[in-house]
């Protein structure tokens, strides 16, 4: 399986800007730039490449989490995931901390514990982001 994404820049790095487009359609002709990337801590102006990673992470770890909720016979009723990424200027992506509330029937929270971990380190984004500190805090609702 593959997938793909093109982003088209123009310019120089703090004046240009670009855009970005997915192959299923999602991101189309989404603009990103410097401003949107390192000034504007809103997120509101657009999008950016982190914010991209961390809905990414947080989609991919709940799935994973909901397969493995699933073969434990509980299936979760609702996962809430988020990641936040961590870019330090200068020095990259350090980062990606993960919190999730969930609503899961029938589990004990021990239980519970070991498959977010679990869903966690199995988590094909997680894998690709093995060179940065993920860190995970889940709590059922």
């Amino acid at each position: 399986m593959q997938r793909h994404a093109k982003a088209v820049w123009k310019g120089d790095l703090k004046g240009g800007g670009g855009t970005l487009n997915s192959q299923s359609g999602a991101l189309k002709d989404l603009p990103y730039s410097f401003k949107m990337r390192f000034e504007d801590e809103s997120g509101k102006s657009g999008t950016n490449p982190e914010e991209l990673i961390a809905a990414a992470h947080a989609g991919c770890y709940a799935m994973q989490l909901s397969h493995f909720l699933a073969e434990n016979g509980t299936t979760a009723e609702k996962l809430e995931a988020s990641a936040e990424i961590t870019l330090v200027p200068g020095t990259g992506i350090t980062g990606s901390a993960l919190k999730l509330t969930a609503t899961v029937p029938g589990i004990d929270d021990k239980t519970f514990q070991e498959l977010a971990n679990k869903a966690k380190e199995a988590c094909p984004v997680s894998g690709a982001l093995g060179a940065i500190s993920i860190t995970l805090e889940a709590k059922l609702a």
